[in-house]
């Protein structure tokens, strides 16, 4: 798996940015965030959309329908090989670091289309929908947001797409520490885009400089990024059109290790529960049950 470009400015303190509760299956329960933090007025409240209501709850139980984690793994490649349509040729699943607390981070990576900016807010916005339809949740589908806040919960997006002749950039948070953590009670996606121009990069504001400005702070906030300019780095890797994801504070098992097992085998990752539950009774079924193809494919990506 080859490696990706990874983001962020080593030393940053990252403190604060995580949840209480690290377990997937724990995670929904209510709690009491460290402080609410008013520091964010959606753009979108203003903008071209329609907007359901939506608790950040139901990121979390949406996500429950993955009760395996190579489920949710599988969601996201199935989205980069539909864009085999659109000119995909590889998709790049990774580990990454997350320089501002140095956990690990994973990173899936494609070359199609890409989306421009209103194919980004139907990927990642729940309860949106063009004022031309009317309809809300579902229209754009579910597998993106199940799938992410099954790894982990926070995933940021860059997509960098060409739209009869229009380049354009663009960046989603979905971010469930942040919406917890700051005692949301709507779900709120920051989103940032970017138009190329004579080989320039600038900003593409549909609302307001300031709502646009303030997507930034919340980006720079709750994301493993500190400035602009190193998201505008996870673009340099791309070509002239593609999406990368990139997962965090990924989700932990009871024991508090990482659900995914990223350091055993340099070449594959691993699902540290189901490696270890073999259902043998001997210490010899227990290696011919490990060593079977039917038993590595419940925990290896590979």
């Amino acid at each position: 798996m080859p490696a990706v470009m990874s983001g962020g400015t080593a030393g940053v303190d990252g403190g604060g940015r995580s949840l209480d509760c690290r377990s997937f299956w724990k995670a929904g329960a209510s709690e009491t965030p460290s402080a609410p933090i008013r520091e964010f007025h959606d753009a979108l409240e203003t903008g071209d959309f329609d907007r359901a209501r939506v608790h950040p709850k139901f990121l979390h139980t949406n996500a429950t329908s993955h009760k395996w984690a190579f489920g949710a793994i599988s969601e996201l490649l199935d989205n980069a090989v539909d864009e085999i349509c659109n000119g995909a040729t590889f998709i790049k699943v990774d580990k990454s670091t997350n320089t501002k607390d140095n956990s690990p981070m994973l990173v899936f990576q494609d070359d199609g289309g890409g989306m421009d900016p209103e194919g980004v807010r139907q990927c990642m916005s729940l309860g949106f929908s063009t004022k031309k339809s009317k309809t809300t949740i579902g229209q754009y589908g579910n597998g993106f947001k199940t799938s992410t806040m099954r790894l982990g919960a926070d995933a940021i997006v860059f997509t960098r797409a060409i739209r009869e002749n229009n380049v354009t950039l663009s960046i989603g948070l979905l971010s469930y520490t942040f919406l917890r953590r700051t005692m949301k009670d709507d779900i709120v996606v920051p989103m940032l885009d970017f138009v190329v121009q004579d080989g320039q990069i600038a900003p593409l504001v549909y609302g307001s400089q300031g709502d646009w400005d303030s997507s930034l702070k919340i980006i720079l906030d709750w994301s493993p990024f500190s400035s602009k300019e190193e998201l505008l780095q996870q673009f340099e890797d791309m070509d002239s059109h593609g999406t990368k994801v990139l997962i965090y504070n990924l989700w932990m098992n009871d024991d508090g290790l990482l659900e995914l097992d990223f350091d055993d085998d340099d070449e594959d990752i691993l699902l540290r529960d189901q490696g270890q539950n073999s259902g043998a009774s001997t210490k010899v079924q227990k290696e011919i049950i490990q060593q079977h193809i039917s038993h590595r494919l419940r925990f290896s990506l590979r």
